[in-house]
C-alpha cells in the first residue's frame, strides 16, 4: 500500500516543478486526498490538470489507491507595480 509520502514524491517527480500536499484520509492507506500546485496545469481545463495527475497512477485508481480526491492549482504569481 502507498503512503501519503509515497504518493507525495511520485507527483512532484512525475510533474515538473509540481508541489503536492497529501494526506491519507481514511488512516487505511488506500483513501488519500491531494492538492497540487504545478505551472504544468497552464492553459489546461480543470479536467485535463486532474487527468494529468492521474496519468500518474495509472490502474493503480481503483485498486491500491482506491480514492484520490483532487485539488489542482497555478502557483499564485506575486504582482509587482
Amino acid at each position: 500500500m502507498p503512503s501519503a509520502e509515497d504518493i507525495k514524491q511520485r507527483i512532484e517527480s512525475a510533474i515538473p516543478g509540481a508541489r503536492a500536499e497529501v494526506q491519507d484520509t481514511t488512516g487505511g492507506g488506500d483513501h488519500f486526498s491531494a492538492t497540487v500546485t504545478a505551472d504544468a496545469f497552464d492553459g489546461l481545463t480543470r479536467i485535463q490538470q486532474h487527468r494529468l495527475v492521474y496519468e500518474v497512477f495509472g490502474a493503480e485508481i481503483g485498486g491500491a489507491i482506491h480514492a484520490l480526491a483532487l485539488k489542482t492549482q497555478m502557483p499564485t504569481k506575486i504582482q509587482t507595480h
